[in-house]
């Protein structure tokens, strides 16, 4: 599981930092906001367009970042 293994590597998958857009939620290591994100697949883009257009972000966080929200989403529903 690709989020197990992000687990694994003990890596962020979010940051927010006063310095980066205003404290704006990014994909770590990047300026591209999570928002970037969920925009384009309520537009019913697929993640294969997103990664074309923000190639900074891995499929891998990508995939992360999506089986932790849902993850939460179970959490919270219980």
């Amino acid at each position: 599981m690709l989020c197990a293994h992000m687990k694994r590597m003990k890596t962020r998958l979010i940051t927010s930092d006063p310095d980066i857009l205003d404290s704006t939620p990014v994909f770590a290591g990047t300026r591209v906001p999570i928002k970037n994100l969920t925009d384009c697949l309520e537009a019913g883009d697929s993640i294969d367009l997103f990664l074309e257009d923000f190639p900074s972000v891995s499929r891998v966080r990508v995939i992360a970042f999506l089986e932790e929200a849902r993850t939460q989403l179970v959490a919270a529903a219980v």
